[in-house]
């Protein structure tokens, strides 16, 4: 798997996901389940890779 997620796109994917996985502890009731979409963000982040952008072919990082 080569990277398509640049820097700055992981940075935003894992703030946003730390944000949305958050409110897994603040909100009440079965809505509180969705908030752990937040991993999805998460792990792309980790792994510089979007399986998305793979698909339409999108990069958001330099070509090396």
């Amino acid at each position: 798997m080569k990277h398509n997620v640049g820097t700055a796109d992981r940075l935003v994917r894992f703030l946003l996901g730390m944000g949305l996985f958050s409110l897994f502890f603040i909100l009440e009731g079965d809505l509180r389940y969705l908030s752990l979409l937040g991993f999805v963000g998460l792990g792309t982040a980790l792994m510089g890779w979007c399986p998305l952008y793979a698909i339409f072919g999108i990069r958001s990082c330099p070509r090396g």
